[in-house]
C-alpha cells in the first residue's frame, strides 16, 4: 500500500487512491487515458509478466527486459505485478516499443538507494529506447541526503533520455534530482513527483498535465530548493518543461525554477500554486549570464503562491495568444505518437 512504501499527508495520499480514470485526461479532456486503451491503441497481443513472488514469467524486471530481443520492432507488455522491486532497472536504445504496466503506482515500485555526483550513475531507472509507455508505476530512490545537500548527494529516481516516452499515472520519489528529463519528446499524465532541489531537471521537450509536485523542506538556510532547473541552450533549441492544469505544494520555501541554460525554458499554465512558492517564483541562482533569454513564465495559475507581487524582473506573465503554442500536444507533436491520439 501507498501509506506503508511513502511517507505523503494523509490527504494526498487518499486523493492519490482514486480511481485512476477519473483522473486522467488528454489534453482536450476527449480521451481518459486507462491502461485497457492504452493496450488497444497500441495494438499490443503479447505480455511478460513479472512477480516478485513467482507467479509470473519472471521475478526481476530487468530479466524481463533482457529477454526482449535487440531491435524490437513490436509492442509488447511487461507487466510487473505489485510489490517493491529493489533493483536498478535499465531499458537500453536497442529495445524500443515497451509498454511496462504495474498494478498503480501505490502497489508496484522500483526502488534502489544511491548518491552520486553523477547524475545518471545514480539513477534508479533509466530508458534511453524510444516508444516507451510507463503506467502506474513508482520510481523511488531513497539514499539519504543528509543535512547539507551537495553535488555528491544527487539521487536520480528516473533519467529519461530517449525520445517519445510517456509516463501515466506514475510516480518519482526522491529529494535531490528526482526526476532527469535528459532529451526527447516527453508527456507526463497525472504523475506524482517529489522533491526538494532541482527536482525536474534536463533539457527534455516536455509536457506535464495533471501532475502533482510534492516539496519536501530543504534543509539548507540560505538558498531556496526549485522545482524546476531548465537547460535549454540556444534560441533555436526547441527544449521546455510545460506544466498545464497541475499543482506544486508541500513543506518549506521553494522557486517553480532556476536558470540552468541562456535559454531555459519552463511555464506554469492553469495551475495551483501553494504558500510553499517563494514571492519571487524564479532565480538565476549560480548561472552567471544575463537573464534576457530566459522565458520562466505563467498563465492563469491560482492559489497562494500565485500571486504576482515581488516576482522575479525577468519572468512573465503570459497572455492567452502567446501561451496557446505551449498549450497545445503538438507541442511535443503527441498527435503522431502518444497512443490517446493514435
Amino acid at each position: 500500500m501507498a501509506s506503508t512504501l511513502f511517507i505523503v499527508p494523509i490527504i494526498f495520499f487518499l486523493f492519490f487512491c482514486m480511481p485512476y480514470s477519473s483522473l486522467s485526461h488528454a489534453i482536450d479532456g476527449r480521451t481518459v487515458a486507462n491502461s485497457p486503451l492504452l493496450t488497444q491503441k497500441l495494438g499490443i497481443n503479447r505480455t511478460i509478466k513479472v512477480d516478485i513472488n513467482g507467479n509470473g514469467e519472471f521475478k526481476s524486471i530487468q530479466d524481463a527486459i533482457d529477454s526482449i530481443p535487440q531491435g524490437n520492432s513490436n509492442w509488447v507488455i511487461i507487466h510487473v505485478r505489485k510489490g517493491v522491486y529493489r533493483e536498478k532497472v535499465h531499458i537500453p536504445k536497442s529495445k524500443p516499443y515497451i509498454f511496462m504496466r504495474g498494478n498503480g503506482r501505490g502497489r508496484t515500485a522500483i526502488v534502489w538507494s544511491e548518491s552520486s555526483s553523477n547524475n545518471v550513475a545514480s539513477a534508479t531507472f533509466k530508458v534511453e529506447a524510444p516508444d516507451f509507455v510507463a503506467f502506474g508505476i513508482s520510481f523511488k530512490n531513497e539514499a539519504p541526503t543528509g543535512v547539507a545537500y551537495t553535488s555528491q548527494n544527487q539521487s536520480v529516481a528516473a533519467f529519461v533520455a530517449a525520445d517519445k516516452v510517456a509516463f501515466y499515472h506514475c510516480a518519482f520519489f526522491s529529494t535531490h534530482n528526482t526526476l532527469f528529463d535528459y532529451k526527447g519528446r516527453h508527456y507526463y499524465d497525472s504523475c506524482y513527483i517529489q522533491g526538494s532541489i532541482d527536482f525536474i531537471f534536463g533539457r527534455g521537450r516536455s509536457m506535464f498535465h495533471g501532475c502533482e509536485m510534492f516539496v519536501i523542506s530543504d534543509k539548507r538556510v540560505t538558498i531556496h530548493g526549485s522545482v524546476t532547473a531548465q537547460n535549454r541552450q540556444s534560441e533555436t533549441e526547441i527544449s521546455g518543461f510545460i506544466f498545464i492544469k497541475s499543482r506544486v505544494y508541500g513543506i518549506g520555501g521553494v522557486y517553480l525554477g532556476r536558470a540552468k541554460g541562456p535559454y531555459s525554458r519552463v511555464i506554469f499554465a492553469l495551475s495551483y500554486l501553494s504558500k510553499t512558492i517563494v514571492p519571487e517564483g524564479w532565480t538565476n541562482w549560480s548561472y552567471g549570464g544575463g537573464t534576457e533569454n530566459l522565458y520562466h513564465a505563467e498563465y492563469r495559475c491560482h492559489g497562494p503562491g500565485a500571486i504576482t507581487t515581488g516576482r522575479a524582473e525577468w519572468s512573465r506573465q503570459l497572455t492567452e495568444e502567446e501561451v496557446a503554442p505551449f498549450l497545445s500536444i503538438d507541442y511535443i507533436d503527441g498527435k503522431n505518437w502518444l497512443p490517446v491520439w493514435k
